[in-house]
């Protein structure tokens, strides 16, 4: 019961700090019309980036409690998960970086590259995810790899809704 209530706290504490970073990096609200400016393009870079992924680590941190032995075996595999997984996100960037350049005059067929690109991207992230659920599972058994897997997806959904919920909708 302890570690579900502490699950809960940090996702909520995750949940509100993202909230507020992008309350404090939120542009002028846009309109339906025009494309994502600048200033919203680097929130959007720095949400994927620099202060989530340290926040990430601290939601995982709290509801992982590792000890130091598992600490010690635990890290050192996220890390790596967290490169692969930075690199992957620069395809996202991309994608939305596109989607903004284009986003006056889009076209049937940029749409439709814009959305196999994303599907691309969800795919790869999914692969990497499921490439360290593995590695972890190997190194620390399955119910801490279920753990890992559970907290790191609702993590990502959290911040799939962020950068998603902010992005204006094709053709309006």
């Amino acid at each position: 019961m302890i570690k579900k209530s502490a699950t809960a706290v940090a996702i909520l504490a995750f949940l509100v700090a993202v909230l507020s970073f992008l309350a404090e990096n939120k542009a002028e609200p846009q309109t339906t019309t025009t494309a994502p400016d600048a200033r919203n393009l680097d929130a959007y870079i720095n949400l994927l980036r620099k202060d989530v992924r340290s926040q990430k680590s601290e939601v995982m941190s709290e509801v992982m409690q590792f000890d130091a032995d598992e600490a010690a075996k635990f890290w050192p595999i996220y890390r790596d998960y967290e490169s692969e997984l930075t690199k992957v996100n620069d395809l996202r960037i991309a994608n939305i970086k596109e989607y903004a350049a284009s986003y006056n005059q889009l076209t049937a067929a940029k749409a439709d590259e814009l959305v196999h690109s994303v599907m691309a991207y969800q795919q790869q992230r999914a692969e990497i995810l499921n490439k360290y659920y593995e590695r972890v599972k190997q190194e620390m058994g399955a119910i801490t790899a279920a753990r890992f897997f559970q907290v790191e997806y609702q993590l990502l959904l959290v911040i799939d809704l962020q950068i998603d919920s902010v992005l204006p909708i094709t053709g309006s």
